[in-house]
């Protein structure tokens, strides 16, 4: 089959592999469609970061580059490993790729599954990944979702998912004002889990096009751009005085860190979800005399579950968020380079790694 390897910085191939074997206990997927992430173009730019490198391998998967990247996935069940019982072939699922100790507990209880040690990701540190025609999968990390959502759209799940669990750390309820601090993928789902629990949105994005999607897709209600306003006053003006609630930072740039401090209102609650790659230089004396309760947030827990139903009920519509379609071969050309170079001009690009549905 054809897959994506990660080598190394700067060096992803499209080879031939063989098709993965589906071990007991294991489900069989023929992938659909794989969202191309910032993490893997984290990889790609600066890695190997999550991926592992030729002579050390990932502790959990026992993996050395070269890995198939790809963690946003959907797909058909095309095969049932011993001992899996509950699911049917031709199943639509997606998938909650997690790469994570057998010693931890991953029931329907755990909080921190997702912060045990060496947890990593199916598609980063090996175990396969989206970005290849086949996968096999612990039965574990399989969710099925309804034939009545596309499988174009399932491959936003695991994304949704992560803005889920955002929104649940912060302890955002309805009537209440957020302020989302980006409008890339992360951010403008982060903003649809919020606007289906009823909260007002504001968003801060640069790129017009993606302050366009905020508010045509209604995941906001005030798409602002920092270059000609005053963020954080036309939040107060917005609050009649009071600042934001809540606020999200979803692009690991301290301007914009800076900006959601100043937007808050006194005892609002600061959820940063993007991933940083430097040291911020964050003001602590602000956070002190504001009483600015700072939280981290990462991936999810126990997620998805609710995070299909919130699709499956048509409370949150993901189609408008995908912004193009390409194949394999594409993957570099046409999807990295344009979300490196180009990505104001898109939010999420699709890959079929079988080139079917293009």
């Amino acid at each position: 089959m054809k897959a994506a390897r990660f080598y190394d910085q700067g060096d992803i191939r499209i080879e031939e592999i063989p098709e993965p074997a589906v071990a007991p206990g294991e489900v069989g997927i023929k992938v659909a469609w794989c969202g191309i992430c910032g993490t893997d173009l984290h990889e790609y730019k600066d890695g190997p970061v999550f991926c592992p490198t030729h002579d050390t391998p990932h502790p959990i998967s026992g993996e050395t580059a070269p890995v198939t990247l790809g963690h946003e996935f959907s797909g058909v069940i095309d095969e049932l490993g011993e001992g899996v019982e509950d699911l049917e072939i031709g199943q639509h699922v997606v998938v909650e790729p997690y790469i994570i100790g057998d010693d931890v507990d991953t029931g329907p209880d755990s909080k921190d599954y997702h912060l045990s040690p060496n947890m990593n990701f199916i598609g980063l540190a090996g175990r396969g990944g989206g970005l290849g025609e086949r996968i096999a999968v612990k039965r574990r990390w399989v969710h099925p979702i309804s034939d009545s959502v596309s499988l174009d759209e399932a491959a936003l799940i695991e994304p949704l998912s992560v803005g889920y669990h955002a929104v649940e750390r912060s302890g955002a309820k309805a009537g209440d004002v957020a302020v989302v601090g980006g409008a890339g993928p992360i951010g403008l789902l982060t903003a649809a889990v919020l606007k289906a629990l009823n909260i007002t949105v504001v968003v801060s994005e640069l790129s017009p096009l993606r302050r366009e999607k905020a508010l045509e897709t209604g995941v906001a209600d005030y798409a602002l751009d920092p270059r000609e306003v005053d963020v954080a006053a036309e939040v107060q003006e917005i609050t009649d005085g009071k600042g934001a609630d809540i606020a999200f930072e979803c692009t690991s740039v301290q301007v914009v860190l800076d900006t959601l401090m100043d937007a808050l209102r006194p005892t609002g609650v600061l959820v940063v979800v993007s991933i940083w790659a430097e040291r911020s230089n964050f003001d602590i004396h602000k956070l002190v005399m504001k009483e600015i309760d700072l939280r981290g947030t990462i991936a999810y827990v126990n997620s998805h579950p609710a995070t299909i139903e919130l699709v499956e009920s048509g409370k949150i519509d993901l189609k408008p968020f995908i912004t193009g379609k390409i194949g394999l071969e594409g993957l570099v050309d046409e999807g990295f380079d344009t979300l490196i170079h180009r990505n104001e001009t898109a939010v999420k690009i699709l890959v079929s790694p079988s080139g079917e549905g293009l």
